[in-house]
């Protein structure tokens, strides 16, 4: 079992600049948003990392308590197509697969890349396709270790791992 040190996370201990911050990758759609508020809601004030939410139009669109050192990203599939060159609208997972996995590729790194590992903490709460096609990237490309990954149970994809 890995071990994690505690990290204090009241409001002074958040600013003090020398304070251990995790970075959180977070993956949501219009079926998860209250799964997302009640993830949100746990999360330190001090997390940095970036929040992803795939929806069908903008008036899926809410207010969301983020930490201030995160950055929250809509992706309005309204407004987006299918893979290029098909003419197809975007398919439900595929704005969420595209903008994950180019964040992922830019920001995180697998376990042998990192010699003490980045800590990113990663939470998908999409739809199966968009969260399974993420998986497979973050532990088959990006070599990633499952155990660093939640997503729902009734998937069934992080066992396989």
């Amino acid at each position: 079992m890995e071990h994690t040190p505690h990290i204090e996370h009241s409001a002074s201990a958040c600013r003090r600049p020398r304070h251990a911050r995790v970075q959180h990758l977070v993956t949501a759609d219009e079926s998860s948003l209250s799964d997302l508020e009640v993830l949100l809601a746990t999360l330190p004030l001090c997390s940095t990392g970036r929040v992803f939410v795939e929806v069908p139009d903008p008036a899926w669109m809410c207010e969301l308590d983020v930490p201030a050192r995160m950055v929250l990203t809509w992706l309005d599939r309204s407004v987006r197509t299918g893979d290029p060159g098909t003419g197809r609208a975007c398919a439900p997972g595929a704005a969420l697969t595209r903008a994950v996995t180019a964040w992922a590729e830019e920001m995180l790194c697998g376990e042998a890349d990192c010699a003490d590992g980045d800590g990113t903490r990663i939470h998908l709460l999409g739809g199966y396709l968009g969260t399974a096609d993420i998986v497979e990237h973050l532990t088959e490309r990006l070599h990633i270790p499952a155990a660093r990954i939640h997503a729902p149970e009734r998937f069934g994809l992080l066992a396989a791992h």
